[in-house]
């Protein structure tokens, strides 16, 4: 079997001196494009236009003459040959071990390969994840999840039992018999989206009569939208289940590159031992260094082998913190999680509007529920935003102080005018996995 020689498996990576870290992230950057160049159509012909070889990569400078690719290349190199992975893949066919897909929210969807080693490897990444959020052997990890084609927390379940984890699979179980489910085994942890975990918490309280915070878990693990890092979302987690949240981020494409610690700094580590995290600035292209300023977020998996992701535009909006973690750990901290994405920052009378500004705003009222829903159409030459809410019962505000509060701090936030809506409780969309809750209808017209 064609392997390429690792040393990701090294338990001092997490507290290395940045300077020797930055020089393994060199040479695995050079060693991977090495074995992309040689073994991948798709990307030498991309490499080769651009003037380059794999010799030519001798410093950080050269690195970031290395182009670019993003989503829509990954798509059109997978047209062809072998099906149906395309010239992207570096490894025969026999030696694809799993295949994952993209949610295909975007259209088609991206197919992912992986060797056995690179799956051995997410669970690694994975392993860093759950030993930094304080899983240990004594956890019953509950997963809620549909076990399908999407990675979703697939290496989250074998970087459990890796760490010695006793792992209940959630499955096909509907939501009431999950919560009964996690209650009648006494389940410690949780892994989900943020809008699953609020939505699991509401079926527990509303439906079944169980204080969700009464029950045994003590951590809950989230992934695939930006809430677990956005202070109000958290809050409403924490206090509905009683457990700590933390946050991660990762894509199929990419793998898990970041999480969140106990200590919990106000942000997630680039996992920077097996991943290479550069922010460009999206009107320059210059490469960010210092914390404080948001770009884009380009990004290397440098251990990755059946199909390589080097350098890719992954369109999250991110930005460095001004200071390391308390938690020891060297990796850079990227403060507030993933704050949104180039792709969904849109352009509303004029004012750039990013989702979770919005959410932010909501997820801060203890009278609003948990649910909200936004429509941006298009009425004659005017741009109109709605904002749907429901009301908890029991609010000690009338709802016109509370709409007044919330138009005043959307204002503050967004700079933009909001028709707000009140709907019954328990009638807006819920959702189990990623949530579409903002929602562009100009486009349509």
């Amino acid at each position: 079997m064609t392997t390429l020689a690792s040393n990701y498996w090294n338990p001092y990576l997490e507290t290395m001196a940045p300077e020797e870290l930055r020089r393994l992230q060199l040479e695995k950057f050079q060693r991977i494009i090495a074995w992309a160049y040689e073994r991948s159509p798709f990307y030498r012909e991309l490499y080769s236009q651009a003037g380059l070889e794999p010799g030519d990569i001798k410093t950080w400078q050269d690195v970031r003459r290395v182009p670019t690719v993003d989503k829509g290349m990954l798509k059109s190199a997978q047209e062809a040959q072998p099906f149906p992975y395309g010239s992207r893949l570096c490894v025969p066919l026999e030696q694809v071990a799993e295949f994952r897909q993209t949610s295909g929210t975007t259209g088609t969807p991206v197919y992912q390969a992986d060797t056995w080693q690179d799956w051995e490897w997410w669970s690694e990444c994975w392993s860093y994840i759950l030993w930094a959020q304080g899983y240990r052997a004594t956890d019953r990890v509950f997963i809620p999840f549909g076990y399908n084609i999407f990675v979703a927390f697939w290496a989250g379940h074998y970087a459990a039992e890796k760490l010695g984890c006793e792992v209940v699979p959630g499955g096909v179980l509907d939501t009431a018999s999950r919560v009964l489910k996690i209650k009648e085994l006494q389940a410690t942890a949780l892994m989900g989206t943020p809008t699953y975990m609020l939505n699991m918490a509401d079926v527990a309280k509303n439906r079944l009569g169980i204080d969700p915070a009464g029950l045994a878990i003590k951590r809950i693990t989230c992934a695939g939208e930006p809430g677990a890092s956005l202070p109000s979302t958290k809050k409403r987690m924490e206090e509905a289940w009683g457990a700590k949240v933390f946050d991660h981020a990762g894509a199929t494409e990419i793998g898990a590159w970041s999480y969140e610690c106990t200590a919990q700094c106000g942000g997630i580590h680039a996992n920077e031992g097996m991943f290479l995290v550069e922010i460009e600035d999206p009107m320059t292209g210059e490469i960010i260094e210092e914390p404080g300023r948001k770009g884009k977020m380009i990004i290397t998996a440098l251990d990755r082998l059946a199909q390589p992701c080097l350098r890719f535009d992954s369109k999250d909006i991110i930005e460095w913190a001004a200071e390391p973690c308390p938690c020891g750990r060297t990796y850079r901290i990227i403060k507030g999680g993933v704050q949104g994405r180039a792709d969904d920052i849109t352009k509303v009378k004029g004012v750039l509007l990013s989702p979770s500004a919005i959410e932010e705003v909501v997820r801060g009222f203890d009278e609003l529920a948990d649910e909200y829903e936004v429509v941006v159409e298009r009425i004659g030459d005017n741009d109109k935003i709605t904002l749907k809410v429901e009301f908890n019962p029991g609010a000690q505000a009338t709802e016109q102080e509370v709409l007044g509060r919330l138009k005043d701090q959307l204002r503050l936030k967004t700079n933009l005018g909001y028709q707000i809506e009140v709907h019954p409780l328990g009638s807006l969309t819920r959702y189990e996995v990623k949530a579409r809750r903002f929602k562009d209808t100009r486009h349509l017209h």
